[in-house]
């Protein structure tokens, strides 16, 4: 069997949009996709057309280009992450601060730099769907068929807005604490590993138990009580209740 045949079978169920205004480097990318073994769900030229076709053809990995004529990849980002969850990796041709903070407050899964050579294409896709597979493979939720996660001390979770509420009334989340109260309720009633918390809220694989840490004790404090139970150092699990009808 030829290595590219063998990269077919290894990428064949995996879908990727290239959101992409200059047509002859979209179709080139195409090209070199196609010759991973990646299926190209199609090649879209704006941010609205973008987030059409992940609403109706739900891809695996979108690479977006950060500047679209007309309009904006990052807000485009921003909505297919919200709203589909599905990993974004950034493509442009600028490589200044601004640009690059701006791309990084959508929390991308990787940001490629115009022209990439095709390892690098190949290596930050890989990177991306090994990190994003921890959470969104197979999670549905055995807990809770309804929006919220009731936890102890009178609080609740809505999933879908992830928003944390006490007798009703919101309680003001950080963006880290929003973060990890969405990956402890993906599979409430499991543990969650550190390393899986860690890379869905920083991205990063080795994860820096201080940091975590950290992150616990002042939402904790926020709270006056801990929501989490931390379980014979392997990870933490929410102090789930009951659903919520």
């Amino acid at each position: 069997m030829s290595k590219l045949n063998k990269l077919a079978i290894e990428h064949k169920d995996i879908n990727i949009l290239i959101v992409e205004d200059e047509v002859i480097l979209a179709m080139a990318m195409e090209m070199s996709l196609k010759e991973m073994g990646y299926f190209v769900s199609g090649i879209e030229t704006s941010a609205e057309k973008a987030i059409t076709h992940a609403k109706n053809h739900r891809p695996d990995i979108v690479i977006m280009d950060i500047n679209l004529n007309n309009s904006s990849g990052l807000d485009a980002a921003n909505e297919i992450w919200k709203s589909f969850k599905i990993p974004i990796i950034f493509l442009t041709s600028y490589t200044n601060d601004k640009t690059i903070n701006q791309a990084m407050l959508c929390e991308p899964y990787g940001y490629l730099i115009k022209p990439c050579r095709d390892k690098e294409l190949k290596a930050t896709i890989k990177m991306a769907l090994h990190k994003h597979k921890y959470f969104f493979s197979n999670t549905q939720n055995t807990t809770s068929t309804s929006n919220y996660i009731i936890i102890d001390d009178n609080l609740k979770f809505d999933k879908s807005k992830s928003e944390l509420f006490r007798n009703d009334e919101k309680i003001k989340l950080t963006k880290n604490e929003k973060k990890l109260f969405e990956v402890m309720s993906q599979k409430a009633d499991e543990i969650v590993s550190f390393e899986q918390i860690s890379i869905y809220i920083w991205r990063e694989e080795l994860y820096d138990m201080g940091k975590l840490r950290t992150l616990i004790y002042r939402l904790r404090q926020k709270l006056n009580t801990n929501p989490f139970e931390n379980l014979y150092e392997s990870g933490y699990k929410l102090k789930v209740k009951k659903d919520i009808a």
